[in-house]
C-alpha cells in the first residue's frame, strides 16, 4: 500500500468505503421499513447512490483530516431518517434497526474477505495485473467494515450500539443515554485524542481480520 501513488490509492480506498457506508445506512432504513416505518423508503433514502448518504463534515472533511494526521480515521454517513413511533414494537424495533448497519458491514467484511481469495488466487496464477488491485481493496474492504461496525456498536449516543443499550435499559437509564446524544461526538473525539478509541478499535479489528483472513484462506486452502 506505501507504493501506491495517491490516485491508485484513492481507487483501491474509495469503493470499499462508499460501499461501507452506503449499505449500512440502507440497511437501517430496510429494516425500519420492514418493522413499520418507511420515512426513508419515502424520502429516497434507500438508494444505492452514496451521494444520498454522504455527509460533506463526517464522510468528507474529518476523515480526512486525520488521514493526514496520521490518526484512527473517524467518520460518519448522513443518517437515515427512522421514526421510532411508526415501528411496531419502538423499543425492540429500535435496537432490530440499529444493530442492522452493524450487521451489512459485518456481511460485507465476509464478502471482502471471499474476494481477497480469489484475488490470491489469481495472483497466485501470474494474473497480478487482476489479482493484486481486488486484493488491496478487498484488504481495504475487510477493514473499512470490520472498523465501522465495531465504532458503531461503542455505546456512545448517537451510534447504534447506544440504540441497542437503550432498547435493553428501564426506561429512566434509556433517558439518562439520551440525554448525552448532543455531547456524542465530543465523547468520540475525546475518546480518539487520548487513544482510548485506538486501544478498543484496534485489538479487536485486528483479531477480526486475521479470523477473517485465515479462514478464507484455509477455504481456499492457502496458507
Amino acid at each position: 500500500m506505501q507504493e501506491l501513488n495517491a490516485i491508485q490509492l484513492l481507487v483501491v480506498w474509495a469503493p470499499p468505503i462508499l460501499l461501507a457506508i452506503t449499505l449500512h445506512e440502507i440497511a437501517h432504513g430496510w429494516a425500519a421499513l420492514r418493522l413499520g416505518d418507511n420515512t426513508a423508503h419515502a424520502q429516497g433514502r434507500l438508494s444505492l447512490n452514496p451521494l444520498r448518504h454522504v455527509d460533506p463534515v463526517g464522510t468528507i472533511l474529518v476523515p480526512a483530516i486525520l488521514y493526514m494526521l496520521g490518526g484512527v480515521i473517524l467518520g460518519w454517513a448522513r443518517p437515515v431518517p427512522v421514526n421510532f413511533r411508526q415501528l411496531r414494537q419502538p423499543r425492540r424495533d429500535m435496537a432490530l434497526v440499529a444493530a442492522a448497519g452493524p450487521a451489512a458491514n459485518l456481511l460485507m467484511a465476509l464478502g471482502w474477505a471471499l474476494l481477497m481469495g480469489l484475488a490470491a488466487l489469481a495472483w497466485a496464477a501470474d494474473r497480478q495485473w487482476l489479482g493484486m488491485p481486488l486484493f488491496l481493496m478487498a484488504n481495504v474492504g475487510v477493514l473499512v467494515n470490520v472498523v465501522l461496525a465495531i465504532l458503531n456498536l461503542l455505546p456512545v449516543p448517537p451510534l447504534d450500539g447506544s440504540r441497542i443499550l437503550a432498547s435493553l435499559l428501564p426506561p429512566r437509564g434509556a433517558l439518562a443515554l439520551a440525554r448525552l446524544e448532543p455531547y456524542g461526538l465530543l465523547i468520540l473525539l475525546l475518546l480518539l485524542v487520548s487513544g482510548v478509541l485506538g486501544m478498543i478499535l484496534g485489538p479487536v479489528a485486528g483479531w477480526s481480520q486475521r479470523f477473517l483472513h485465515d479462514t478464507v484462506f484455509a477455504i481456499f486452502g492457502m496458507s
